[in-house]
C-alpha cells in the first residue's frame, strides 16, 4: 500500500534536516493531503532505494498549536516523541514564520521550542516519567535500579529508554547489546538503549542504539532520558553536557520539563517521484 496524495501526479515533495548527525526526512501536509503508511515509512528509510533517515516526520496543522508532529521509525513503527526532528522542524518553521517561540503539538503532548540564539534551537520535551507504568515497564519495580545486568535505569520521555552507565561508552559493543536490550522482556514496547560515560563534572558521553532504528549519531530523547537518569543516580546536576556520535546537546532538567538545545541543519529540499511513489 502506498501513501494517498492529492498531488501524486507531480511527486510528493520532502525536506531532508538532522540534528547532529540523526537525520530525519520530514513532509509537510499543511499545505496538501498525505497519509503515511507503513510501507512509505520502510521505504522511504531505505538508504539505497530511497532517501534515508533514523525518522520520519509529518507536520500536519492543529488547532492547539503552530503544528502537530507525527514521527515514524526506520521500520515503519511509530514514536510519539523524538526530540532532534522537533528541533529541527521548528527551527523551519521559525525561519517560515518569524517566529522565535512556537508551540508543537505530539503525541507525546505539548512542547515549547524557542529560538536559543546562536543558530541554537531549545524544545522542552515535557516531564520525564519515572514510574514503571507511565514507561512503561512489564511489572512494577524500581526504575533507578532494574534487574537487567549492568544495573541500567529506565526513563519514559514519550518512548521508553535504558541507560547503562559504563566506565567508557565509546568501548562498548552497542551493534551487539543495542538489539539485546531493545527486545529485553521488561519492555513490552521495547525501548532505546544508551551506553554513557561521565567524562567531567556535568559532561557525559553517550552512544544510542533506536529503538526501530539501530546505531544513530545522536538522539535528543536519548540525550534527555540520560540526563534525567544521571542526575537521578547523583552522578551529574540536572543540567548537564553530552557528546554523542555526532556532536554535542545541552540538556536541562527543570521544574517544568526537560530542555534540550543544539545544532541543526537543512540539508536539502526535494521531490519523491511519481513513479517512486507508484512502486509501492
Amino acid at each position: 500500500m502506498r501513501a494517498m496524495n492529492m498531488r501524486d501526479s507531480q511527486g510528493l515533495p520532502f525536506m531532508k534536516m538532522h540534528g547532529l548527525g540523526n537525520d530525519f526526512v520530514v513532509l509537510d501536509a499543511r499545505a496538501h493531503d498525505i497519509a503515511v503508511t507503513p510501507a512509505l515509512a520502510v521505504a522511504l528509510a531505505d538508504r539505497h532505494c530511497g532517501v534515508g533517515f533514523d525518522q520520519l516526520a509529518l507536520i500536519t496543522p492543529t488547532g492547539a498549536g503552530d503544528a502537530h508532529l507525527t514521527f515514524y521509525n526506520a521500520d515503519g513503527s511509530t514514536s510519539a516523541a523524538c526530540g532532534n526532528a522537533t528541533r529541527c522542524i521548528a527551527r523551519h518553521l521559525m525561519a517560515e514564520t518569524g517566529k522565535t517561540a512556537l508551540t508543537l503539538t505530539t503525541d507525546r503532548g505539548t512542547l515549547h521550542a524557542v529560538d536559543a540564539g546562536g543558530g541554537l534551537t531549545s524544545v522542552n520535551m515535557g516531564p520525564p516519567q519515572l514510574d514503571w507504568a507511565d514507561i512503561p515497564l512489564a511489572e512494577a519495580m524500581d526504575t533507578l535500579d532494574l534487574p537487567i545486568d549492568g544495573n541500567p535505569v529506565a526513563t519514559g520521555m514519550g518512548n521508553p529508554h535504558c541507560t547503562f552507565f559504563v566506565p567508557d561508552a565509546t568501548a562498548v559493543d552497542l551493534a551487539t547489546l543495542g538489539p539485546r536490550f531493545e527486545h529485553h522482556a521488561l519492555f513490552p514496547q521495547r525501548t532505546n538503549v544508551q551506553f554513557a560515560s561521565l567524562v567531567g563534572p556535568d559532561h557525559l558521553r553517550m552512544r544510542v542504539w533506536e529503538r526501530g532504528v539501530g546505531i544513530t549519531l545522536a538522539s535528543g530523547s536519548s540525550s534527555c532520558a540520560t540526563a534525567v537518569a544521571a542526575a537521578r543516580r547523583g552522578l551529574t546536576g540536572r543540567r548537564v553536557r553530552i557528546d554523542l556520535d555526532g556532536g554535542t546537546l545541552d540538556v536541562d532538567w527543570r521544574d517544568d520539563g526537560v530542555w534540550m538545545t543544539g545544532a541543526t541543519m537543512h540539508v536539502a529540499s526535494g521531490v519523491l517521484t511519481a513513479d517512486w511513489l507508484a512502486s509501492l
